[in-house]
C-alpha cells in the first residue's frame, strides 16, 4: 500500500514538473547508504545517482556541491566573515584585550578535529572511472561520455565527511546541546537549467537544487532519535515514537546501531537531525498530514513545544487555503541548527524560545515549504522572491493564528526596515547576487522586507482580490518548476489584465524610490484645485482619499498610463473619480474637487500606507503638525 502511495505521488509530481513556457527540469534519483560515528562525528557513505538530462544540451561536465568544506580555515566563507563589515554574530567570536575589542571568525579558529570536510572518491559514470577535481565547496566532474539530451546516466561514488562544530545552520553540538544538525551534508548535484550551471561556492547564503527522489539509509547509535526529510520506511524496526499504534518495538541489547530507511519523493534536498534526548511527538494536521516534533527532553521546553503543535496545524491550514495544498504527507519541526532554516519536508529551529517566538519562527520556516521547497526559486539570484514572499504569507498567518492586539498592520516592520535601509544610502538592487551584497544588513532587508513589500504593493496596484488570485495561480502553475521573477510578473499580468513590467524592473532591478507629494491645494472659484507632484524616480498609481468636514469621503484614482488597466475600487461604497492616466515623464498632475476648500477636512495619498513612499509627510493636506517631542534638544 505504501509503495502504491509513493508511486502515485511520484507520478503526480513528475506530471507537475513538465516544462512550462519552454522550461524543462533536470531530474535526480539518489540512493545513499551512510554510517555515522557519534563519537568522532565522522561518517562514510556510498551514493548512487541516476541523472536525467531533460535539457536540449549535451553535457560534458557536471558539478556537485561539497558544502561541509566551507567550515575550514581559509575557506571563502571564512574570509568573507573576516572582511565583511557586519559579520553574522553567530559566526564570530568577540573578545576584549586591553580595552580593545577583537572579532574573529569562528571558522578560522577550528582545529582539524572540529572543522568540516566532505571528500569524494571512486567516482564512476556508468561503471567507468571519471576525473574529478574538488575546488573549495564545488566538485568538478569531467564526464567519461558526454550526456546527450533526453538521456540518463548513473554516477556512483564513495564519500566521507566530518560534521563541523556548529557554526552556521549545520553542525554538531549546537548551543542548545543538539548533537547533530545534518543539513547540506552530502555530495549534492548542482542545478543546470535554461541559464546554465548554478555551481555557486558556499559562502553562507541560500541554496538551489535539482528535483528528484531520495532513498536514504542512515546507520547510527541505537540511542539516537532521527527526524528530517522523507517518510520512514521501517518504523516498526526503529521505534522511538514512529511505530504503528499497538506495536511495541524492542531493540535487543546486543544491537548497537539501527539503520533508518527514508524515502522522499520529488524534493530538492535531504536533511536530518539526531539526538539521544529528543522527545518525539506526532500531531495530526490538515489533509491527514502528520506533523512531527522533535525537541530536547527538558521541562522548560515541553510546555511551549506542546502548546505550539495545534498552532502548527493552523498555520498549515492557512497556507493551504491562501497559497495552495501542501503536497506531502509529513512535515517535521526539529530543534537544531542555529536559528531557523527551512529544508525539504522539515525545518530546524532553535527551541529555547518564548511561546510567541516559537510559533513565529515555525510560521516563517514552514511557509518556505511553499515558496522554496515547492516553488523553489533560485535563492542566490532572487532571494527576495523566496524570503520576501515567505515573510508576506507568514506575517499574514501570524496575524490570524496568534494576533497581536497592538499591531494594526502585520507588514509595518517590513516597511520600517525598508525605509531605514533607504536612509542609510547603502541599498543595492534586489537583482544583486546574494553573495555580492556589501553588507548583511542590506541583503537581509532587501530580501526579507523589500521582498515582502513587493507583494503588498502588488496588491495595492492590482487590487487585493487579484493578488490572492495571483498567489494561487503562481503556485499551481509553477510548483516544481523553479520560477523566475518574470513568472510572478506574468502571472499577475494574466490575472489583472495590466502591464506590470515597469513595476518589476523599478522595484527589483534599481534602487529608485517612491515619493509623491501634494504640492499645492488652492481655491478655484467654489471648487478646489489640487496639484500632485512625483518627486521619486519610481512611478506608481495613486489612490487619493478626500475627507470632507461632514465626515463623508470621496476617492480619486490616478492609474499609470503604462499599466494599461485599472484596479477595482478598494473603498467599496465610496464614490471614486477616475483621473486621467499619469504618464511617468510628467512631473505633476492637476485635478479638481467639486467642493470648496472650506468643505475639505483632509486630502491624503494612500491612507492605507501600502505604497512604500519614502516621505509620508508630503502625502497629506493639511500638512501634519511636527511632533516636537522627537526633536532632540541641545
Amino acid at each position: 500500500m505504501k509503495q502504491l502511495f509513493l508511486l502515485s505521488v511520484f507520478s503526480l509530481f513528475c506530471g507537475n514538473a513538465k516544462a512550462q513556457n519552454g522550461y524543462w527540469q533536470q531530474h535526480v534519483d539518489y540512493k545513499m547508504d551512510v554510517n555515522m560515528d557519534v563519537k568522532t562525528y565522522q561518517y562514510k557513505g556510498k551514493q548512487e545517482l541516476v541523472y536525467t538530462n531533460n535539457s536540449p544540451d549535451t553535457l560534458k561536465k557536471v558539478f556537485f556541491h561539497l558544502y561541509n568544506n566551507a567550515f575550514q580555515p581559509g575557506s571563502e566563507m571564512d574570509i568573507r566573515l573576516q572582511t565583511i563589515v557586519d559579520p553574522d554574530k553567530r559566526m564570530v567570536k568577540t573578545s576584549k584585550s586591553g580595552g580593545v575589542e577583537k572579532t574573529e571568525s569562528r571558522i578560522s579558529l577550528l582545529k582539524p578535529n572540529q572543522m568540516g570536510y566532505l571528500n569524494v572518491t571512486n567516482f564512476m559514470q556508468d561503471g567507468v572511472s571519471a576525473t574529478t577535481t574538488a575546488v573549495g565547496t564545488v566538485l568538478e566532474v569531467e564526464l567519461v561520455k558526454p550526456l546527450a539530451p533526453k538521456s540518463k546516466t548513473k554516477f556512483t561514488l564513495d564519500f566521507d565527511g566530518q560534521v563541523p562544530e556548529q557554526i552556521r545552520r549545520s553542525g554538531r553540538n549546537s548551543s542548545e546541546g543538539v548533537a547533530l544538525s545534518m543539513t547540506q551534508w552530502y555530495p549534492k548535484m548542482a542545478e543546470y537549467d535554461f541559464e546554465g550551471w548554478h555551481a555557486d561556492p558556499y559562502i553562507g547564503r541560500e541554496f538551489h537544487g535539482v528535483w528528484g527522489n531520495f532513498d536514504i539509509k542512515i546507520t547510527i547509535d541505537k540511542k539516537y532519535v532521527l527526524g528530517g526529510t522523507g517518510y520512514l520506511q521501517n518504523k516498526n524496526e526503529i521505534g522511538h515514537g514512529y511505530e504503528d499504534a499497538g506495536v511495541e518495538v524492542k531493540i535487543p541489547r546486543k544491537v548497537k546501531t539501527l539503520t533508518w530507511h527514508f524515502n522522499a519523493p520529488m524534493v530538492h534536498d535531504f536533511s536530518w537531525a539526531a539526538d539521544k534526548d529528543y522527545v518525539h511527538d506526532i500531531y495530526k494536521g490538515p489533509n491527514n498530514v502528520e506533523l512531527h516534533f522533535f525537541y530536547k527532553d527538558k521541562a522548560k521546553l515541553r510546555e511551549n513545544w506542546k502548546k505550539m503543535q495545534p498552532k502548527t496545524a493552523e498555520l498549515m491550514d492557512f497556507y493551504n487555503k491562501n497559497v495552495g495544498s501542501y503536497p506531502y504527507k509529513q512535515y517535521s519541526v526539529i530543534q537544531g541548527g542555529d536559528g531557523g532554516m527551512e529544508y525539504a519536508m522539515c525545518t530546524l529551529i532553535t527551541g529555547e524560545r518564548s511561546y510567541g517566538s516559537l510559533v513565529g519562527v515555525t510560521a516563517h520556516e514552514m511557509a518556505h515549504s511553499w515558496f522554496q521547497h515547492v516553488l523553489a526559486t533560485n535563492e542566490s539570484k532572487h532571494g527576495w522572491m523566496d524570503e520576501g514572499f515567505t515573510s508576506y504569507i507568514s506575517d499574514l498567518a501570524m496575524a490570524k493564528v496568534l494576533p497581536n492586539k497592538d499591531e494594526k498592520n502585520p507588514f509595518e516592520s517590513a516597511y520600517s526596515n525598508y525605509f531605514y535601509m533607504v536612509q542609510t544610502g547603502k541599498e543595492q538592487p534586489q537583482s544583486t547576487h546574494a553573495d555580492r551584497f556589501e553588507e548583511n544588513m542590506v541583503y537581509g532587508i532587501s530580501s526579507y522586507s523589500k521582498g515582502e513589500i513587493f507583494l503588498t504593493q502588488l496588491g495595492y496596484i492590482i487590487g487585493q482580490a487579484n493578488l490572492q488570485k495571483t498567489l494561487h495561480k503562481f503556485y499551481n502553475d509553477f510548483k516544481f518548476k523553479h520560477p523566475t521573477p518574470n513568472d510572478i510578473k506574468r502571472t499577475a499580468e494574466k490575472v489583472s489584465g495590466m502591464n506590470l513590467d515597469w513595476y518589476l524592473v523599478d522595484w527589483t532591478q534599481t534602487t529608485n524610490t517612491i515619493d509623491y507629494a501634494i504640492k499645492e491645494v488652492r481655491d478655484a472659484g467654489g471648487k478646489t484645485e489640487v496639484v500632485l507632484q512625483r518627486i521619486g524616480r519610481m512611478p506608481m498609481p495613486l489612490d487619493i482619499v478626500v475627507t470632507y468636514v461632514d465626515g463623508s469621503k470621496e476617492t480619486f484614482y490616478a492609474p499609470l498610463q503604462m499599466m494599461r488597466g485599472i484596479k477595482e475600487n478598494p473603498y467599496p461604497g465610496v464614490k471614486r473619480t477616475f483621473l486621467k492616466g499619469w504618464d511617468w515623464a510628467y512631473p505633476s498632475l492637476k485635478f479638481t474637487i467639486d467642493k470648496g476648500m472650506g468643505q475639505i477636512s483632509k486630502i491624503e495619498i494612500d491612507p492605507e500606507n501600502l505604497m512604500a513612499d519614502v516621505k509620508k509627510d508630503n502625502n497629506v493636506y493639511p500638512a501634519p503638525i511636527p511632533d516636537n517631542s522627537k526633536i532632540l534638544k541641545n
